[in-house]
């Protein structure tokens, strides 16, 4: 399908764009502030259906949640029961009390859906109220941080979280998400699913599951708005898609295409924070370990790219006024930017743990490591932290559990059922389900870390909190050079700061 006669409002690109990060570190008071002051705020679209519960558990400081959730049932009455039974399952009134954990969300399971289409595929779908939930919860995310002005505001989601993605793109998109930035993994299926989403048309994405076989068909997870809207509703304003690359090879794949060519690129270089591609050619130390080394074969060629003829964005380590005229010489719209949005006052990190953070960054005492412990597969860049799941104490003290899920990936059963597996629950487990026990190797739960990263950890029983991870670039300079401009006693520096700092105004 031609995919080039999008209907976008034709409207000049954003020279600085903020990183979609973390677990809700990009929220969207982050996003909110960096469109309104003209570049384009990216909220994070991962775990939000596990984000939102907690907050309305926590009380819904602001009414938040609640004056987004009108606003979805305003617009579209037949979402209105669902949205306001999730809301009453999970409100408390002026927040948990100390100590009760949160209530668990189920885990997104996929079930088959029957007589969709004729053929060998298969098609699955996640239950009702998770449909919802996920709908909801990204719809939300989007229209706070495009309330109250008319400024684009994007959305990022990683494919690796595939599960879910399907309904989470249809939420964002009802909200009018201007943008649309996918990673960690090949997009080239998002162009149609945008486009057919735009129509309220069924739209679906292929996921993998171990263990199938070639003769048996494709697996797809399958949103159809038609079952969720209850019928007809007003043509979407499609989103500009930017496919996140690290290299040439995969950005030429996706422009060569009509179907899968998307509006352009981020450019992402192995120092970006985050989840990362692995180094071209692998080396091992004597454990058999992978010992991750960049080298110059793993840059991406931004003269070829820029011969693709696609609006791009360049980011890891372009976070400076210097930088940023670099990368429109050679071509580019202008750049991302994540850690120095990440460490900014009004991100979603949380407060403690940003002050942390920033104090060991004051002192020239903050390191980054670029290491495996991801489940899924990617490099992922940890900065150590002391008293968070980077030191090898805390790492040991906690019970590896997977009860959120999102990072598992599907399996066959014995019994032709879909499995889920992460080689960061516990060993016996993940083998038992046929997993490799090497790759649970030095694996952290991300679910667990990056939601108590943004303030949201999960009690245990006996009091145990679940511990956070904090993920950053390797380059740490803007963010050290801004904060030594601020004032004596003013600790963190705000994203407006930040911003005017990257237009080499402050």
């Amino acid at each position: 399908m031609n995919t080039e006669n999008k209907n976008y409002t034709v409207s000049p690109d954003p020279e600085i764009i903020s990183g979609g990060m973390g677990v809700r570190i990009s929220c969207w008071v982050l996003a909110r502030i960096v469109s309104m002051m003209g570049g384009l705020g990216v909220v994070s679209g991962t775990a939000l259906e596990i984000v939102y519960p907690r907050l309305l558990q926590d009380g819904d400081p602001g009414g938040n949640v609640r004056r987004a959730f009108t606003e979805l049932a305003r617009r579209h009455p037949a979402l209105a029961a669902p949205v306001w039974e999730l809301f009453d399952k999970y409100y408390i009134e002026g927040g948990r009390a100390p100590g009760t954990p949160y209530k668990p969300v189920s885990p997104c399971r996929l079930t088959r859906i029957e007589n969709f289409r004729p053929g060998p595929d298969s098609f699955w779908e996640l239950p009702r109220e998770m449909q919802v939930l996920v709908l909801a919860a990204n719809f939300a995310e989007v229209w706070l941080a495009k309330e109250g002005h008319d400024k684009p505001v994007g959305i990022n989601f990683l494919r690796k979280v595939e599960r879910p993605l399907p309904w989470a793109l249809y939420g964002a998109m009802l909200a009018g998400a201007a943008y649309v930035l996918v990673g960690a993994g090949s997009p080239d299926e998002m162009p149609f699913m945008i486009e057919q989403l735009s129509r309220h048309a069924p739209a679906a994405m292929s996921f993998k599951v171990y263990g199938s076989r070639s003769d048996s068909g494709c697996f797809y997870a399958a949103v159809r708005p038609d079952t969720l809207l209850g019928g007809a509703a007003p043509v979407l304003e499609a989103p500009k898609f930017l496919a996140i690359v690290s290299s040439f090879g995969l950005a030429e794949a996706l422009a060569g295409n009509p179907a899968t060519r998307p509006y352009g690129f981020v450019v992402e270089g192995s120092e970006a924070g985050g989840h990362s591609a692995a180094p071209a050619k692998m080396r091992f130390d004597g454990a058999g370990q992978p010992v991750l080394v960049y080298t110059d074969q793993d840059k991406a060629d931004i003269g070829a790219i820029a011969g693709l003829g696609r609006p791009f964005w360049l980011a890891g380590s372009y976070a400076s006024r210097e930088r940023l005229k670099e990368a429109k010489a050679l071509g580019a719209a202008g750049i991302q930017f994540g850690t120095l949005a990440a460490l900014s006052g009004q991100s979603g990190m949380a407060p403690a743990l940003r002050s942390k953070v920033l104090k060991l960054l004051a002192s020239g005492n903050l390191k980054v490591a670029n290491v495996m412990a991801s489940p899924t597969g990617f490099p992922f860049k940890v900065a150590q932290v002391p008293g968070t799941i980077s030191e090898e104490r805390v790492y040991k003290a906690r019970e590896r559990r997977c009860d959120i899920g999102l990072l598992q990936v599907n399996y066959l059963t014995p019994e032709g059922e879909l499995g889920y597996r992460c080689s960061a629950e516990p060993v016996d487990a993940f083998v038992a389900k046929g997993g490799r026990v090497q790759n649970t190797a030095g694996k952290v739960c991300l679910c667990n870390a990056l939601l108590a990263a943004a303030g949201l950890p999960q009690l245990r029983p006996g009091g145990y909190e679940e511990p956070p991870i904090v993920t950053l670039g390797e380059n740490l300079e803007s963010a050290r050079e801004l904060l030594a401009k601020l004032p004596p006693g003013q600790e963190a520096y705000t994203i407006g700061k930040a911003l005017l700092f990257l237009r080499g105004a402050a």
